[in-house]
């Protein structure tokens, strides 16, 4: 089967950095959207950001011009890297791998998600 592999969370100060790091590993014959999801404490899941495998990305308006979402398509890989950090980025941070096509399986493609990794920003 399939497997994602999240690592780079923790804890850091307002105004500080992290990088997140996310790998597809399995059967995988290609990826279509690799994402980051994340959820605080009494809130619903929210995507933060989205990366196709052309390219094309999205953010929520809230991490704009903050976080950069990445993608390695040959290492199934994708990445967060999150800058000017505030109290309010504290959640747990999911991977998500839309549209996964695996190798022998014809006509389906499945969605997967990580274990998730927390991000504490606080001083």
């Amino acid at each position: 089967q399939v497997q994602l592999v999240e690592s780079g969370g923790g804890l850091v100060q307002p105004g500080g950095s992290l990088r997140l790091s996310c790998v597809a590993s399995g059967s995988i014959f290609s990826i279509n959207t690799m994402g980051w999801y994340r959820q605080a404490p009494g809130k619903q899941r929210e995507l933060v950001a989205s990366v196709t495998r052309g390219g094309s990305t999205n953010y929520q308006d809230s991490v704009k011009g903050r976080f950069t979402i990445s993608r390695d398509n040959a290492k199934n890989t994708v990445y967060l890297q999150m800058n000017r950090l505030k109290p309010e980025d504290t959640a747990v941070y999911y991977c998500n791998a839309n549209g996964v096509i695996l190798r022998n399986v014809i006509g389906a493609n499945y969605d997967y998600w990580g274990q998730g990794t927390q991000v504490t920003v606080s001083s």
